[in-house]
């Protein structure tokens, strides 16, 4: 699909403007503003404040369906280590995930199909906060999101590195982990460091704690299910004499089914609850909960596959491909809505630097790319009643 030569430039412009301002989930007045702007010019409806920072545009042609297109705009808590001219202006944040273009695909995508209109029915282009951790997601359908902008499916995408540009992967199912984080504090007594007996140690109980938790994943569920369970600090004491009274344990479980999610909260419990008390100390946990699996529909995630077949080739197309243990709070909208998120290749002639990587910056040859994908998405979805000539 042929794109116009001036809205790509404006895409570009987009990115790189947003790249060198990042704003951290919940603080992207800016990044809003400039989203709001460029909707209403197109001539879009623009609903603002869904979720603080939020923008809605919505674009009406017709009777037929309603669908929603997602973007994700924050930037992460990082220092930007690369030297492109457009490089981050704001010390310790940046784009380091690619929101920026997510932002700027989803926008040029707004203002081509305001111009050309072939399809029939409703777009609802959804500017989301906070994806990083903060669940923006969340709190975009917790204050009404899908009752205020109802919808038959909803649909994201994110650029992925290791894929090579021009290619799409998606599956009917799981795509990424579901994420729950934990707080662990083991409670002893404390005394001096030569006379250990005198006390009850938390810092041996916590060791063999740790130990402990990776034999979840590999000896208590089945080798199908998936589950990645990981202690990520560990805090406590003050002397090197002294062996300290509490230790805090933190860290993340991801899954890729709801029920070994549950089993293996189940099964964290009970090794808190048991495994100190023969050092005479005592456990609790404190749950975090976090984001569900991100689970395709099966229909929504077909139509994805269709429409990056006729796009980029059959070949070009990773279809049930291997879900991710990362996580992602689109998850939180494919909970209340069917639809389907899916990765685009972001790997140009020099492979792209990690997501969450100082040194990442978003590939600018994936913009005309995501912005035909939801063209051809939209009026493959929305169908135009009125014949092409």
């Amino acid at each position: 699909m042929s794109l116009n030569a001036a809205l790509l430039e404006n895409a570009v412009m987009w990115r790189r403007q947003l790249h060198q301002a990042p704003e951290l989930g919940y603080q992207e007045q800016q990044t809003s503003d400039l989203v709001a702007a460029v909707l209403t010019q197109a001539g879009l409806q623009v609903f603002r404040g869904l979720a603080g920072t939020g923008v809605i545009g919505t674009l009406h042609n017709g009777s037929g369906p309603v669908i929603g297109l997602r973007a994700d705009m924050d930037a992460l808590p990082i220092t930007e280590k690369g030297g492109v001219a457009w490089k981050s202006t704001r010390p310790g944040v940046m784009h380091a995930c690619g929101h920026d273009g997510h932002t700027a695909i989803l926008l040029a995508a707004a203002c081509a199909l305001a111009a050309t209109r072939n399809f029939s029915g409703t777009v609802h282009f959804l500017f989301q906060p906070a994806e990083e951790n903060l669940g923006g997601a969340r709190r975009m359908v917790d204050e009404g999101l899908f009752s205020r902008f109802p919808m038959d499916a909803i649909y994201a995408m994110h650029n992925w590195p290791g894929l090579p540009l021009g290619t799409l992967a998606v599956n009917p199912g799981a795509m990424m982990a579901s994420l729950d984080a934990f707080e662990i504090t083991l409670n002893g007594r404390s005394c001096h460091a030569a006379m250990p007996e005198s006390g009850a140690d938390p810092m041996v109980a916590a060791a063999e704690l740790v130990l402990a938790l990776q034999t979840i994943p590999a000896r208590r569920l089945s080798p199908l299910a998936s589950a990645v369970v990981s202690v990520t600090q560990i805090h406590g004491g003050e002397a090197i004499n002294v062996i300290p009274e509490q230790i805090t344990l933190r860290g993340t479980v991801r899954c890729l089914q709801p029920e070994v999610r549950k089993r293996v909260r189940e099964l964290i419990e009970e090794f808190v609850t048991a495994l100190p008390r023969p050092f005479g100390v005592s456990g609790e946990i404190h749950w975090y909960p976090g984001y569900p699996v991100t689970a395709n529909h099966a229909a929504p995630a077909q139509q994805v596959r269709e429409v990056a077949e006729r796009l980029f080739g059959e070949q070009q197309v990773n279809w049930a491909c291997n879900p991710s243990m990362a996580s992602e709070d689109f998850a939180c909208m494919l909970e209340a809505c069917p639809g389907a998120y899916f990765w685009l290749g972001a790997d140009g002639a020099v492979p792209s630097a990690p997501l969450h990587n100082a040194n990442y910056d978003f590939n600018d040859d994936l913009l005309p790319v995501g912005i035909s994908f939801w063209q051809q998405l939209v009026e493959s979805v929305l169908p135009s009643r009125t014949p092409h000539r």
